[in-house]
């Protein structure tokens, strides 16, 4: 029997969406669906909710919960990681408060940014484990990751944890329909094409029916962003550099020096940028989590449709060896050439029997290349610091960050970083 092992199956929400998905693919009929989380109440919640599921769609997979990570990953044919180290409280709590006591503010800080760093420096540990366990139990297994920050994430776990990895992330596929629906375009017959970095990717060209729509993208644009909308930093993004960005404006605000800014507060407000909106987010659901908990867990008559999440549809595409194109995180291997070989790229990628194959983009326009090269900057000194322990990375890392170096001195960087440390603890590995 295959086997589909998710890692983090306590996110009940993510995990119906994507192994619901995989219930309805006939080529993943009879797969096991192992589940593994550390949270064992969370867990046997995913359980319960995915049987009933399978009931619904007369699915023929066999649902199984884990307590044991490496017997719940032996002998998988696919891994989807979704975890969250740390969770809401105490870390992205601790990402929040701690660097607002240097005046240093942020939207979602699970990216990039001082909490994104954080983020990676806490979870790459774990995914390493992953990977050994990978190598011993399921050597030749895809792992599908899910988990943020992507690009440091999946670079660490190509790089050094010698596992065949892509990352997935929803913002290209929904991108070019959510930017047409907000302005009132058509959305039938497109064509479009993506590249860049993940939550920097940029829409390089969108056509409906052979015409170029970035014309009057950038018109209707520049009338909207005359009232206060939810993307009004992706609208001056495009307005001042050319091109749309594919994750959204409360992301991107912290991703560049020019929004989130103690010098020019009316920003925050002339932009509509929402300040500490993830810590909102995470007690939003987790107070939505208590009141949607039985119609999920126990509803005996749960139906699902198939999203737009890549995860069934690269399995689908591996079993079947029908071609199907994603955009996927993967080592920039030559595959856009202003960006370092070291970077992980967002790009369109082939998946079929043979694997996730992606495809060559060239050169992105300059000033896009520039961009990204400032976010690159900082994944690639985090990697540096998880991998040597080194605490001199850390502070590197934060110094080149985009947001933090306009904002804070050099020895700020460095005792915001030290105060970091001290507050997540055995959270983090020992730094020398």
């Amino acid at each position: 029997m295959s086997k589909i092992t998710f890692l983090g199956a306590g996110s009940s929400v993510f995990a119906k969406n994507v192994l619901g998905d995989c219930m309805l693919v006939p080529s993943i009929q009879g797969f096991e669906f192992a589940l593994y989380d550390i949270d064992h109440e969370r867990l046997k919640d995913s359980e319960n909710m995915l049987n009933n599921m399978k009931e619904t769609a007369k699915s023929t997979v066999t649902v199984k919960a884990y307590t044991d990570r490496k017997e719940a990953l032996r002998g998988a044919k696919y891994v989807i990681n979704a975890i969250q180290v740390g969770g809401y409280d105490p870390c992205t709590i601790t990402d929040f408060e701690i660097p607002k006591k240097y005046g240093l503010r942020q939207t979602i800080a699970d990216t990039l940014g001082i909490g994104g760093l954080f983020r990676n420096l806490r979870t790459i540990p774990v995914m390493l484990d992953f990977a050994k366990d990978m190598q011993e139990v399921c050597p030749d297994a895809w792992f599908l990751n899910y988990t943020n920050p992507m690009a440091v994430l999946t670079g660490t776990m190509i790089r050094y944890g010698g596992i065949k990895t892509v990352g997935l992330c929803h913002s290209v596929q929904i991108c070019a329909d959510h930017l047409l629906k907000s302005l009132d375009m058509p959305t039938d017959n497109l064509h479009w094409k993506i590249a860049g970095i993940n939550h920097m990717a940029w829409l390089l060209e969108i056509e409906r029916n052979g015409e170029d729509l970035y014309p009057e993208i950038k018109r209707r644009a520049e009338e909207k962003q005359k009232t206060k909308h939810d993307d009004m930093v992706r609208f001056e993004l495009m307005r001042k550099f050319g091109y749309y960005v594919t994750e959204s404006s409360e992301h991107n605000a912290e991703y560049h020096p020019y929004f989130i800014k103690s010098r020019y507060p009316e920003l925050i407000d002339q932009l509509n940028i929402p300040l500490d909106e993830y810590p909102r987010r995470c007690v939003n659901q987790i107070e939505g989590w208590k009141k949607m908990r039985n119609d999920l867990v126990n509803n005996k008559n749960l139906e699902h449709t198939r999203s737009h999440e890549y995860g069934s549809y690269i399995i689908d595409a591996m079993e079947t060896n029908i071609p199907f194109k994603i955009g996927g995180n993967v080592l920039n291997t030559g595959l856009i050439t202003n960006l370092p070989e070291k970077a992980v790229v967002e790009v369109p990628c082939l998946v079929d029997s043979s694997g996730v194959t992606p495809t060559y983009v060239g050169e992105l326009p300059e000033q896009l290349a520039a961009l990204n090269r400032t976010n690159i900057n900082t994944q690639l000194l985090t990697i540096e610091a998880a991998i040597t322990k080194k605490k001199e990375h850390i502070y590197h890392a934060a110094m080149l960050d985009p947001h933090t170096a306009a904002e804070l001195s050099l020895d700020d960087i460095v005792a915001l970083c030290d105060d970091l440390i001290e507050a997540h603890g055995d959270w983090l590995p020992k730094f020398n």
